[in-house]
């Protein structure tokens, strides 16, 4: 039997694997966003414990990574609005509003970089989970300065500072410290 070869979106293409992919694709999607909405029941759905551990960012990561940024990107920004809409937390409005731009940031940029660079290099993968944490981190800021100040409410220096990365160290330490892991065991065991 011939094998036939295509070119689809830029990529060579065999026996239709690149349909294989992307519901392969699609269907992790689905379960990172379902370890998204779970995680936080983890921490009773205190919102100080949240901010504190960052439960959805793990998932919302690892989709990047794993899937790609489109993926990781949509997954992001679907993920706070599905939670709030099921699980009551967090409030659609504003919270939602500005977990869905700093988780779709993460989701994105770290995906875009891992995929389009040293793929599989531990260093690399450790300089793109920090420049999207500082880059979500900085959508979060600015989104929620904006939908703060629309309700003539201030967001500061200091609150974003402190929010932003003093009062969530933890959970940050816990993405430098779980992510590499979970990586570094797909990247032995998984052979495309």
């Amino acid at each position: 039997m011939e094998t036939v070869v295509k070119q689809i979106d830029g990529e060579e293409v065999k026996d239709g694997m690149f349909y294989n992919e992307k519901i392969k694709k699609i269907a992790l999607t689905a379960m990172f966003l379902s370890l998204g909405f779970l995680l936080p029941f983890l921490t009773g759905q205190i919102k100080e414990i949240g901010d504190t551990l960052l439960p959805m960012h793990i998932p919302i990561m690892l989709c990047g990574l794993i899937c790609g940024y489109k993926y990781g990107f949509v997954a992001g920004a679907v993920l706070p609005f599905l939670r709030g809409i099921i699980a009551g937390m967090p409030p659609l409005y504003p919270n939602a509003v500005w977990m869905a731009a700093e988780l779709c940031v993460y989701g994105g940029v770290v995906g875009f970089l891992y995929m389009k660079f040293f793929r599989k290099q531990m260093w690399w993968l450790y300089c793109c989970l920090l420049i999207s944490m500082i880059s979500g981190r900085i959508v979060w800021g600015v989104t929620k300065a904006v939908l703060l100040g629309v309700a003539g409410k201030a967001f500061t220096l200091q609150a974003f500072l402190a929010g932003g990365f003093i009062d969530s160290l933890p959970g940050i330490v816990l993405q430098l410290i779980l992510i590499p892991v979970i990586m570094q065991i797909i990247n032995k065991n998984y052979k495309p």
